[in-house]
C-alpha cells in the first residue's frame, strides 16, 4: 500500500495510533483506501493518480504522504468514542484539504507527475483561459 506505519510517525505517535485505528489493521487501511481516493479526486483532472500512489519508498512525494495519512487519521478518529482527539485530526485534515484546493486551483504546483495520453503527450487541465470585461462605451 502507498502508506506505511512508518510514515504515521510524522504526524501521531504509535500509542495514539493504536487507540485511534481501535488497533484494527482493517480499520486503518479502510481509513488509507478513502484517504487516498479522497486526494485523488483533487488530483485526477491534471496529475496522474496511478504513478502518484505506486510509488514506493522515498520516490513518494513526502507531503502527499504526509496528508494522505493526516485524512486517513481524520477519518479514523470519526470513529472513535467520544472523538477522542478530533481537533488536531480536524485542524491538520482541512489544513490538508486547503493545500489540494490550492494545487487543484493550479495556485500550488507540487512536483508529481502529469497525466498523459498513450502518445505521452500531457492531457488534463493544460491552459487556463480569461479575458478582460467588456468595454462598455456608453457616451
Amino acid at each position: 500500500m502507498f502508506i506505511n506505519i512508518e510514515d504515521y510517525k510524522v504526524v501521531i505517535g504509535d500509542q495514539a495510533l493504536r487507540v485511534v485505528s481501535q488497533v484494527s489493521a482493517e480499520n486503518r487501511a479502510n481509513a488509507e483506501t478513502e484517504a487516498i481516493e479522497e486526494i485523488a479526486g483533487y488530483l485526477r483532472p491534471k496529475y496522474d493518480i496511478e504513478a502518484i500512489f505506486s510509488a514506493e519508498g522515498n520516490d513518494r512525494n513526502r507531503l502527499i504522504v504526509m496528508y494522505t495519512c493526516d485524512c486517513a487519521l481524520y477519518h479514523m478518529a470519526a470513529s472513535v468514542p467520544q472523538k477522542m482527539g478530533m481537533e488536531i485530526r480536524k485542524e491538520r485534515y482541512e489544513r490538508a484539504i486547503k493545500w489540494l484546493e490550492g494545487v487543484q486551483a493550479e495556485k500550488i504546483l507540487p512536483d508529481l507527475p502529469l497525466a498523459t495520453d498513450e502518445n505521452g503527450e500531457p492531457t488534463g487541465f493544460l491552459f487556463k483561459y480569461s479575458s478582460q470585461p467588456k468595454l462598455k462605451h456608453n457616451w
